[in-house]
């Protein structure tokens, strides 16, 4: 499945309205069982270039605060248990490098430009910039970039690890992205939710909690119906016909 921003004229800026449309989605998404994977994409000239800055611009504390302005981006790493790729091309600065960090893999091309300039506007990343760049690429590299508001190449993402891949071209990376999530989605649901959850998991936990949960998981999905049907399928070196059970 391909969710595609499309605000072209704004440069796919990232209102309100428009999450909340993505969270619909998502959760959409989340309950079709014949949906594997999704892929999150926009335009080759931008991804998302940022949040909507005329909703933001004359929001006091007291709006944001009591309003819990931008909570609504929350849910869009919380709707969707289903794996997520971004494939990003163009601009994804502020909120658009802050959305495209919620999947869980980023697919760009090189001439893709990530950043986090909000400290050019008198702010601070606020939804999630802060703490999933400094896991993404660790804590010098994200505090220069958060500090500066200097942006960041495709190549450099790939480099970095910010990004899984980069691309050569945006029709590569759209292209690799659908190739990845079409594999994805030919292996078992029960599997591929627990992949995601394991890994996630270890982004809160010490190592000694991490391995304790994941063993956890791992012990708990040989109670699933796709457990035997994988390790059967391949004593007998046939393709395993998933049930999602």
């Amino acid at each position: 499945m391909v969710v595609t921003l499309n605000r072209p004229r704004a440069l796919n800026s990232l209102s309100t309205p428009l999450i909340l449309e993505l969270n619909r989605a998502f959760r959409a998404f989340n309950d079709d069982r014949s949906t594997g994977a999704v892929v999150l994409t926009g335009s080759h000239k931008a991804f998302a270039a940022g949040a909507d800055i005329k909703e933001m611009s004359t929001l006091s504390f007291s709006e944001a605060y009591t309003t819990d302005f931008i909570e609504s981006w929350s849910g869009l790493s919380t709707n969707l248990k289903k794996p997520l790729i971004s494939a990003v091309n163009g601009y994804a600065l502020g909120g658009g490098c802050e959305l495209a960090m919620m999947a869980d893999i980023i697919y760009c091309s090189v001439s893709a430009t990530f950043g986090q300039p909000e400290i050019k506007l008198g702010i601070i990343p606020g939804a999630g910039g802060s703490q999933r760049l400094t896991h993404a690429i660790g804590k010098s590299r994200a505090m220069e970039i958060i500090l500066t508001g200097k942006n960041v190449s495709g190549k450099e993402a790939g480099e970095w690890g910010l990004a899984a891949k980069a691309f050569d071209t945006p029709e590569e990376c759209v292209e690799g992205a659908l190739s990845t999530a079409e594999l994805i989605a030919s292996y078992s649901r029960v599997a591929t939710k627990a992949a995601k959850e394991v890994v996630n998991k270890s982004q809160d936990l010490g190592l000694r909690e991490g391995l304790d949960f994941e063993r956890r998981v791992f012990h708990g999905l040989f109670g699933s119906k796709d457990q035997k049907i994988g390790m059967t399928a391949f004593a007998k070196k046939e393709k395993p016909e998933w049930t999602h059970e």
